[in-house]
């Protein structure tokens, strides 16, 4: 946490040069990190660049061209103390006003603080750096509350967000996930079953869903389901085995829902009966015979 006193002391070992007042509030705002211990590793002209964020250098660097750009700053920093996360730090002059919106790697959103520059700058300050701010105790707590504070709570998110992450990658399955989904198991026994009836058969395959996801086949049943499931095999305990229903809910009997059934004839029109074409068959039948005889 930074303080007055800590703030100041960066400044002054710094010594910045300024070149207007929003310069001496963003360094001012610099100089909360620092005494929030944090690191800088970017500023000026590398710091802009879209990759900084993400850069894998984590040495640290001097102030130097920090204020080259007109009303516009930027800053890298890293927290070995918490994680090791970096923060990017851009700060914008409009008018009298200094945007600044800080974002921690991981984070979905930046923080965002306003501050009226000539609220903490004095009219006529001195050659000593305590005499050019003013309210400095006030523009330390809005930091702390308003960016230092956030990113320190947007940075742990992150961190907890990585590690349930890498959790549910190693335990190679969650809640939730559907049967298509890479590295989810269907639920069998592995080892031989024994029917009620006493016979002992062979493990059903634990993995896969039946012809839908096929596995080893070999020395393996099915996988047992009931009806509706897709597949076309049937299990061990399939209710058609065990003198179950015989007929799929809805449409006709004995045809499975979705599947293909050409019907005898079109429905409703004279002449085309199943019982037509038997009769026709066994007439025809009967009339072979007549010949041969």
């Amino acid at each position: 946490m930074a303080d007055e006193k800590s703030v100041m002391a960066v400044i002054r070992a710094a010594r910045p040069s300024f070149k207007n007042n929003a310069d001496k509030v963003v360094f001012a705002v610099h100089a909360s990190f620092l005494a929030a211990g944090y690191v800088l590793t970017a500023t000026g002209p590398p710091a802009f660049s879209d990759t900084a964020l993400y850069s894998s250098s984590t040495d640290e660097v001097g102030i130097e061209h920090w204020n080259d750009s007109d009303n516009e700053y930027a800053f890298v920093y890293l927290n070995p103390e918490k994680g090791g996360n970096k923060v990017l730090v851009k700060c914008l002059v409009m008018d009298d006003k200094l945007l600044i919106d800080a974002l921690a790697d991981g984070a979905s959103e930046p923080v965002h603080l306003e501050i009226n520059v000539i609220d903490f700058v004095a009219e006529n300050g001195g050659g000593n750096y305590s005499a050019q701010f003013k309210n400095m105790e006030k523009l330390v707590k809005n930091l702390d509350a308003e960016i230092l504070t956030k990113l320190d709570g947007s940075s742990s998110k992150a961190r907890s967000s990585s590690n349930k992450s890498k959790t549910k990658t190693s335990d190679g399955s969650s809640r939730g996930r559907g049967i298509n989904e890479p590295g989810v198991r269907i639920t069998e026994p592995a080892g031989p079953q024994i029917h009620p009836s006493g016979i002992i058969y062979p493990p059903v395959n634990p993995v896969g869903g039946s012809d839908l996801f096929p596995g080893p086949g070999a020395g393996m049943y099915p996988t047992r389901g009931g009806f509706g499931g897709g597949s076309m095999l049937l299990g061990p305990n399939d209710p058609q085995w065990l003198g179950g229903e015989q007929n799929f809910p809805g449409g006709q009997p004995g045809v499975p829902p979705g599947a293909r059934f050409d019907p005898f004839g079109p429905p409703g029109v004279p002449g085309f009966e199943p019982n037509r074409f038997v009769r026709y068959i066994t007439f025809f039948s009967l009339k072979m015979n007549k010949i041969y005889r």
